[in-house]
């Protein structure tokens, strides 16, 4: 196993979750920040009151872009698997 090898996997990995979290928290910072300035502009402080639409939010988020989540996710342990056997070797 070479440093290059280990270098690829490690960018690999990060890649990956960028890919898979991206979306999650993209999605939960702008519902997030939307929530924020309503509360700003109406001067509720209710510190509750972010947590249910940012749960609602994320939630359809993983509902619409789980299947591709988890082809990215199994595409990469599939290629780590793969990469396993060479690696052994």
């Amino acid at each position: 196993m070479s440093d290059a090898f280990v270098l690829s996997l490690g960018i690999d990995a990060l890649r990956v979750f960028l890919m898979v979290a991206g979306p999650l928290l993209s999605i939960g910072l702008l519902v997030g920040l939307l929530i924020s300035i309503l509360q700003a502009t109406t001067q509720i402080q209710e510190q509750t009151l972010v947590f249910v639409p940012k749960l609602l939010a994320v939630g359809l988020t993983l509902l619409g872009f789980g299947s591709w989540m988890l082809q990215v996710l199994a595409s990469f342990v599939l290629g780590l698997i793969s990469a396993m056997g060479n690696v052994l070797r």
